[in-house]
């Protein structure tokens, strides 16, 4: 008799497989079958509110002309407020859901793609099995039921697929939204919201003559990660913003596959930090830029009062060095984001494309993100609050390892992509990576600080691990990169609490993450989606 352990192990392996599979071919591997999900609401859960959210083939105008196909997240409200789901209709992004800290969900994800998938909750704090992990992806025609309270404090949260192998492929193709959190805390500052609490969502595309989306699963543009040559904001090309002469809450989020942003007002103004991954900073905080890589979100204050009518403001993309972002030495360029996907028509656009294209936009270029118009006079208080949201700040005196920190090694060598040398296989946790529930973990990410790079290989990684947040404790670069990291250093923002990180080549950042509450498998990955599914990533065991 085979036990659910043994199931599982055989379906793992299948997915494995599978993924392979779909990097080459997709959506072709769809066809294939797979365990049917024994997944049913909970008799026992209450939710306050429920949603269904159905995944499917869409049609969208997003350039002039031809629409364009993508796959759309289609929500519906069953029961509880109308207003926690907003379709974003007439774009390709995924509904918005708006919850409340405490809330009790309940979430019914219908595949109707041609494919596996299931969604991962970003940064949110939840049992493994309703976290997203690749394991529980399901096929056409199946349904997942997640049920899980909003434990998360007031933030700016994302959700997005997780296949395996195609995370990339399915996150382009459309299936990513934002998941925004209040609570009291956050409601009693009096912060900007309705029409002045706007998110911009950051992404990079690449469309065919028939505005077509293009994407490669090329080796090249893998180990680079994609860069397209349009910035959408919102999912619009072109972004205008008209704002009123008062102060906005700016959600930024880096939805990308592999674009870093150096984001930056073209007046000169300091961008002004409220928030980052899990929330309102302590105080607010000022920066001549700010970095953002993809998974990472900051809110952002900016106040228009004085301004006048007619004036405009472009919120830009500065040059920076990444050492080998998009470049990869030699590399540079090399399999962009410009190339068409081998023998893959259809959905994605068509055609192998030059093996040799270079984006338009390389990583680390300067160029425009979106225009900010101030197009209305209106009268207000614009006061930035002194102090936002306490934060207790994490002790490493307090760590189960506080005298070993637990060292992930990231490096890409030999067409791989690899964390302590190791790529990424289901059902393949290591004693290393088990970890006693509860408690508190000193954590090391070593992007090359102990040496040992590869000159045609320096690239950064965003870190992310999933389940609870965690605290930057301290940012070590090594003496050698350090003309290049002084193209970036004043964008981190480094309090406050993070679900990724961005770890520059030469660079080891240490952090404190809880364990709390949930045991089994949580993911850690480099959120570089292409390097994701090249197997840059593992799953830590939580006991």
């Amino acid at each position: 008799m085979k036990t659910t352990t043994d199931l599982q192990r055989r379906k793992l392996l299948k997915y494995t497989a599978i993924g392979i599979a779909g990097a080459l071919a997709y959506p072709s591997w769809a066809e294939m079958g797979g365990l049917a999900k024994v997944n049913a609401a909970s008799t026992d859960f209450l939710p306050d509110v429920e949603i269904e959210l159905n995944m499917k083939p869409a049609e969208v105008a997003i350039l002039n002309g031809e629409k364009t196909r993508v796959w759309k997240i289609i929500g519906k409200v069953i029961s509880g407020p109308s207003g926690v789901l907003d379709n974003n209709d007439g774009t390709y992004l995924a509904p918005t859901l708006s919850f409340k800290k405490g809330q009790k969900v309940r979430l019914i994800l219908n595949n109707n793609l041609p494919a596996q998938s299931i969604l991962h909750w970003h940064g949110l704090h939840v049992p493994a099995n309703m976290d997203g992990n690749p394991m529980y992806a399901i096929n056409q025609g199946e349904t997942y039921i997640y049920e899980f309270e909003i434990l998360n404090r007031a933030g700016t949260y994302f959700y997005h697929s997780h296949a395996h192998g195609v995370t990339a492929r399915q996150v382009y193709s459309g299936l990513a939204g934002l998941l925004i959190v209040s609570d009291d805390q956050e409601q009693a500052l009096n912060l900007p919201s309705g029409d002045f609490d706007v998110p911009l969502v950051l992404q990079d595309r690449s469309f065919d003559g028939q505005n077509q989306l293009v994407y490669s699963a090329h080796m090249m543009q893998r180990m680079q990660g994609f860069l397209g040559d349009r910035i959408l904001v919102n999912g619009r090309p072109d972004f205008v913003l008209p704002v009123a002469t008062r102060a906005y809450r700016f959600r930024l989020v880096n939805g990308s596959n592999s674009r870093i942003y150096k984001l930056a007002w073209d007046d000169g103004t300091p961008i002004t930090v409220i928030g980052v991954d899990g929330g309102l900073l302590a105080a607010p905080e000022h920066h001549p830029y700010v970095m953002l890589a993809p998974g990472e979100r900051v809110d952002a204050w900016m106040d228009f009062s004085g301004r006048a009518l007619g004036t405009e403001l472009t919120l830009r993309s500065l040059p920076f060095d990444a050492a080998g972002h998009g470049g990869m030495g030699m590399m540079g360029g090399m399999g962009g984001g410009m190339m068409g996907g081998g023998g893959h028509r259809g959905m994605m656009g068509g055609g192998m494309g030059g093996m040799m294209s270079v984006s338009t936009l390389p990583s680390g270029s300067d160029y425009p993100i979106a225009k900010i118009r101030v197009a209305k006079k209106e009268q207000g208080e614009h006061s930035l609050p002194k102090t936002l949201t306490p934060i207790t700040a994490l002790q490493v005196k307090n760590a189960a390892n506080a005298d070993k920190p637990k060292t992930i090694a990231l490096s890409m060598e030999h067409m791989s992509a690899l964390l302590n040398g190791r790529s990424y296989k289901m059902d393949d946790v290591q004693p290393d990576e088990m970890i006693p529930v509860n408690s508190l973990q000193l954590i090391e990410f070593d992007n090359g600080f102990g040496g040992g790079m590869h000159s045609m290989m320096n690239m950064p990684h965003p870190m992310h691990m999933h389940g609870e947040q965690f605290q930057i404790v301290k940012r070590e670069m090594s003496s050698r990169s350090s003309e290049n990291y002084d193209t970036v250093a004043a964008g981190f923002i480094n309090s406050g609490w993070k679900d990724t990180v961005l770890v520059m080549p030469g660079e080891k950042v240490t952090v404190l993450k809880p364990f709390n509450d949930f045991k089994g498998l949580f993911m850690y990955h480099c959120h570089n989606l292409e390097h994701e599914d090249l197997g840059m990533m593992r799953d830590f065991l939580i006991k």
